[in-house]
């Protein structure tokens, strides 16, 4: 079993008209992290998880979801 972590992060900053940098400023990481985020090539900590949804607005349940993949092979 695997699990994945879907976000919403692109969606939400792309409906702020923000850049990457601009979100990284904002919650305190690089460009380069935001991206990785978006991606889904980087799990933000916690705390990260939480500064982001507190900037939109939003709960970390509706910007992070888990996606648990079964392997059943």
């Amino acid at each position: 079993m695997s699990d994945t972590i879907l976000n919403k992060v692109r969606e939400y900053r792309r409906g702020a008209k923000l850049t990457q940098e601009d979100l990284g400023r904002a919650v305190g990481v690089s460009r380069q992290t935001i991206i990785s985020i978006e991606r889904g090539k980087y799990i933000p900590s916690l705390p990260l998880a939480l500064k982001i949804a507190a900037y939109f607005g939003c709960s970390t349940d509706e910007m992070f979801k888990l996606e648990e993949v079964i392997d059943r092979g």
